[in-house]
């Protein structure tokens, strides 16, 4: 198995999500090939922003056949819980070539090391599995109790 290297960037980006004080909500990290000609081992960040899921989403979308991980910083919870919570995603759009999809599942590791804490992981080839509603409930699910105003 081929060595891969997760540039510092990547750990500086991911540090800025998690960073209450910081306005980054979401950061993606991609291949050195991909991002800047680089080093086809290497994972090296790619862009950030303040922008929520929207702006994150479009940013994987136009990876036309790249593959990646992303970051994504959101509220979950309720009324009286809400509280930051942490989406994982591997990025490996359909139409990425074979032998780069097939290898996301081991590097995946390597970028792991560095991306440590959230709070649900996704693998995603397309929007629809990393759709909003997916990740709320994903959230939902492994954010236990729900402590919001119920009606009965």
């Amino acid at each position: 198995m081929t060595e891969i290297t997760v540039d510092d960037s990547v750990r500086e980006g991911y540090d800025a999500v998690r960073d209450d004080s910081r306005e980054e909500n979401w950061c993606v990290f991609g291949y050195a090939d991909d991002v800047n000609g680089g080093d086809p081992n290497t994972i090296v960040f790619q862009s950030s922003g303040s922008g929520g899921y929207d702006e994150f989403a479009a940013t994987l979308a136009a990876w036309d056949g790249k593959r990646g991980y992303g970051f994504l910083r959101q509220t979950s919870g309720d009324e009286l819980s809400a509280r930051a919570k942490f989406v994982f995603v591997s990025w490996v759009p359909d139409n990425t070539p074979i032998r780069k999809r097939a290898a996301v599942s081991t590097h995946k590791g390597f970028v792991k090391d560095v991306v440590k804490d959230f709070a649900i992981e996704l693998h995603a080839t397309d929007m629809d599995d990393m759709s909003l509603e997916e990740i709320q409930k994903g959230l939902k699910k492994a954010g236990g109790a729900n402590y919001g105003s119920s009606s009965s």
